[in-house]
């Protein structure tokens, strides 16, 4: 079926972010996740790191590939060959903002569809944003985040402490 780009900030990737990528692999011939540069949010993670951990929780799946990108979501995907953008929804509300979105992207690149599949019951109330504030009281992630990363997403967060408190003190 093609090529799909899965767009997203994945400032962790979550279990739900990995439920839409195995859905989409299943889908298209070929599925690139891209880490995109939102200039309205600062990361926990460097995008370099978002790769890294996507990589590591998607090394089994032979047909995605991980990549970051600046650029706007429509040239993006012109310059790689994609004929259609896949997105997450949780919610009604995350519609609206998607559906702008995709009728923009669409007139940006008008070979460019969207397609959206909604998040597993399971995950409909997860996100990045929970993931990192449950990290900051020290909760136990398991079930929200793959166990490969967890790790990762608790030192992550114990740096960030760090560093808001020593600026904090000065």
């Amino acid at each position: 079926m093609g090529i799909a780009i899965y767009p997203g900030s994945f400032d962790p990737v979550t279990l739900g972010h990995l439920d839409i990528i195995k859905r989409a692999a299943t889908q298209f011939d070929h599925v690139i996740v891209c880490v995109m540069f939102n200039s309205h949010k600062s990361g926990l993670f460097q995008p370099e790191e978002r790769v890294e951990l996507i990589e590591r929780v998607t090394s089994d799946l032979g047909n995605v590939e991980v990549d970051m990108s600046s650029q706007l979501l429509a040239q993006y995907a012109k310059g790689k060959g994609a004929s259609c953008i896949v997105k997450g929804l949780r919610a009604m509300s995350d519609f609206e903002e998607e559906f702008q979105m995709a009728t923009i992207n669409r007139k940006l690149n008008p070979k460019l569809d969207t397609i959206f599949l909604t998040a597993c019951q399971d995950f409909t109330y997860l996100s990045s944003s929970i993931v990192k504030e449950m990290a900051r009281y020290n909760v136990k992630l398991e079930g929200f985040v793959s166990p490969l990363i967890e790790k990762d997403v608790n030192q992550k967060m114990k740096e960030h402490l760090a560093l808001e408190n020593n600026r904090q003190k000065k």
